[in-house]
């Protein structure tokens, strides 16, 4: 076997050698150059976690792919906010909003910006169907405010913060709206959520992978997420002394969070809509960010509720601005269900303005 057929094995050697490097460096402390060889391991595990999410959604069909990545990458989300708050307590009361807005504005904007700008470059125009795009952001505008923006205007407790009776209702209802999404997703109007055919897409005419290759993927993009996961949390401590260091706001942590979990889902998105499968990225994108507060949520407030953990969730006043901003241009740009480059440009300037907005308040 020389290295050519070596390197065709990269999908099973990548989450594997992940997996090795992370129970190596578990525990230890890390200094400079072993964090950017953390940074590359974990951009590797994205990467195979990518390829082996698609080899799922290639057997199992749209839209139950792209709801396989949401659900492994958002429960991984949820584990690594929960063990920051453990860790960090009353510092990190915060975290959990910061992470969530921070999804929201990078799938909404950076992921849905960039993939537009791409997509409208190779192919012109793009289509993808408004009646599954749009009930998924009028049900992530709902979620949002009620989530984000309604604790700063409640009486019972202190503003930004939620009573436990209303996180509880709260954290319900979020559930409820994402089960009733996904009920529609994947049952009644599956064919909402369902890509165009591309003439110029191989993968639609190519033959589905195997049952026992796709038990193979599935255990290796649960490995992989695990391995982002585990190198996230173990640059956690690196990332936080460098924005001490640098004095930037704490909001910088859950960005850099939701950056991290977010990878695997943006960069099949991406690939999609280079492919001219644009309702897979808009599957991707809008669903990724309905199930960051639909099951992050629920998770979250359980365990505060339960460990009597500080929560506060109410946004500052120009993030509320930005985030009404998001929705409304996002139902102008997103309502024709036909895309092109303008769009794509005016929200990357909207992703633009929430990174800066961010670093420099």
């Amino acid at each position: 076997m020389d290295y050519k057929d070596v390197l065709k094995q990269w999908p099973v050697i990548i989450p594997i050698a992940s997996a090795l490097a992370l129970y190596g460096v578990m525990g230890a402390s890390l200094p400079g150059l072993q964090a950017l060889w953390l940074v590359l391991a974990l951009l590797l595990a994205v990467i195979a976690s990518v390829h082996h999410a698609e080899v799922i959604a290639h057997r199992l069909g749209e839209p139950f792919g792209t709801l396989v990545l949401a659900l492994a990458v958002t429960v991984i989300e949820t584990a690594l906010v929960l063990s920051m708050m453990l860790a960090a307590n009353k510092a990190s009361a915060t975290l959990p909003r910061d992470t969530i807005y921070s999804a929201v504005m990078i799938a909404c904007n950076g992921v849905v910006g960039i993939c537009l700008l791409l997509g409208g470059l190779h192919h012109k125009e793009q289509l993808f169907r408004i009646e599954g795009t749009g009930s998924g952001f009028a049900a992530l505008a709902t979620l949002s405010v009620m989530v984000l923006v309604m604790p700063l205007y409640t009486i019972s407790s202190s503003e930004g913060t939620y009573t436990d009776s209303q996180l509880i209702f709260v954290a319900l209802s979020s559930l409820a709206l994402w089960l009733v999404f996904v009920f529609i997703q994947t049952i009644r109007h599956r064919d909402y959520f369902l890509p165009m055919e591309s003439a110029g897409d191989e993968s639609v005419h190519a033959q589905p992978p195997g049952l026992a290759q796709t038990r193979i993927s599935f255990f290796l993009l649960l490995l992989s997420l695990v391995c982002v996961v585990g190198f996230a949390k173990l640059l956690s401590p690196s990332i936080e002394s460098v924005v001490k260091a640098y004095r930037a706001p704490a909001a910088v942590v859950g960005i850099v969070i939701a950056l991290i979990v977010l990878l695997p889902e943006t960069w099949a998105a991406i690939r999609a809509a280079r492919a001219d499968r644009l309702q897979t990225s808009m599957n991707l994108a809008i669903g990724s960010a309905l199930a960051s507060i639909g099951l992050t949520i629920p998770l979250v407030v359980l365990a505060c509720v339960l460990l009597h953990l500080p929560l506060t969730l109410g946004l500052e006043t120009k993030d509320v601005v930005l985030l009404a901003l998001t929705f409304l241009v996002g139902s102008i740009t997103l309502g024709s269900g036909r895309t092109n480059v303008m769009q794509g440009a005016i929200h990357l300037v909207l992703f633009a303005s929430f990174l800066f907005l961010t670093l420099v308040p």
